[in-house]
């Protein structure tokens, strides 16, 4: 986006925290919106750029008519035009600077062009900041890549999981992956291990999960009846004496779906630290690597196919089983079916 009078723009705050309310331009400022911006509706492009402004000031500035676009005034659901010119009133930003150094890093890629970034992503490592975790994915690859003029996460995968991590490197892109996964249009495959005798070759589990914050705030997910439909498929693909290696099939994405499914059956993930067995969780952790020593959550994001939303060409992604869980595999010996 292109400022007039060179004025610095609030979403320069993105990368370096929401700037002192004494560096603040106690002016209006002017906004063009680039093709990456274009799509947005107004509410949430404020929202994202005025780091550090509550909510409830930028919807009234919204109402005030004191946003403009176009000279002319707009309601809260307006959607961005490129080329649109937005005026943003002088805004106060309270907060100090978040002086959070991000080292930059890179992932191993997938595959890469003008609209999508898709990446190996290895367990430990959260996709994002937040809930105790100073940056993630998304903030180390937008520190290694300065130029990049968007770069945003396309879905997620918990920290302890392995595997392939989508991201838009255009608004457009990011709009049309999103509607193809709310519209079931997506297949994502996980591998896993679980602990227990699984008996059946492919078997659906459908129970709802309704989400919810232990005392300590941590985000955990139960069955309840009253919660969403959930629904995951999963097939056997190899058995071993008290083990199985089980393919899951994503039929909605509900947070720790899979996790939560296999718990509740009776199978919980190996190494699952939220609802695994956590004593055999101990015994992996003590193992040496000839014995089986798992230090990880076994949970794999090994490939993905949707419709490249530029191209239209439908795409399918693996990425190989993270060296570890292969090693665990190996350690197993022959399986049993």
């Amino acid at each position: 986006m292109k400022m007039q009078n060179d004025v610095v723009p609030p979403s320069h705050s993105a990368t370096t925290g929401a700037v002192p309310s004494s560096q603040v331009p106690l002016q209006a400022q002017f906004v063009t919106i680039s093709e990456e911006d274009a799509g947005q509706r107004i509410d949430n492009y404020l929202l994202r750029i005025c780091k550090g402004v509550p909510k409830s000031h930028v919807y009234r500035i919204l109402r005030s008519g004191e946003v403009r676009v176009n000279k002319g005034r707009i309601d809260q659901l307006y959607r961005l035009v490129e080329g649109d010119m937005v005026r943003i009133p002088p805004i106060r930003i309270a907060e100090k600077a978040d002086t959070t150094h991000v080292p930059a890093a890179e992932f191993k890629v997938i595959f890469e062009d003008s609209h999508l970034l898709v990446i190996d992503k290895p367990a430990g490592v959260a996709v994002h900041g937040g809930s105790g975790v100073s940056f993630g994915v998304i903030e180390q690859l937008r520190a290694s890549r300065p130029d990049a003029k968007f770069l945003e996460l396309v879905h997620r995968l918990d920290r302890d999981t392995s595997g392939l991590l989508l991201l838009a490197k255009k608004r457009s892109a990011l709009t049309n992956l999103h509607e193809q996964m709310r519209d079931g249009d997506t297949d994502k495959r996980y591998l896993t291990m679980v602990a227990g005798d699984w008996k059946n070759a492919r078997q659906h589990v459908k129970l709802a999960l309704h989400k919810y914050s232990t005392a300590e705030g941590e985000r955990r997910v139960a069955v309840n009846p009253e919660g969403m439909p959930s629904h995951t498929v999963f097939s056997l693909l190899k058995k071993f004496a008290g083990f199985a290696l089980l393919e899951a099939e994503l039929k909605t994405g509900r947070t720790h779906q899979i996790r939560v499914h296999l718990s509740a059956s009776g199978f919980p993930i190996l190494g699952d630290d939220k609802y695994g067995d956590f004593a055999l969780n101990r015994a992996l952790l003590k193992a040496d690597a000839q014995r089986g020593a798992l230090k990880r959550m076994f949970l794999h994001a090994h490939q993905i196919t949707f419709t490249h939303p530029d191209s239209g060409k439908i795409m399918t992604l693996n990425a190989p089983l993270a060296a570890e869980c292969e090693r665990f595999l190996v350690s197993l010996g022959k399986p049993i079916n």
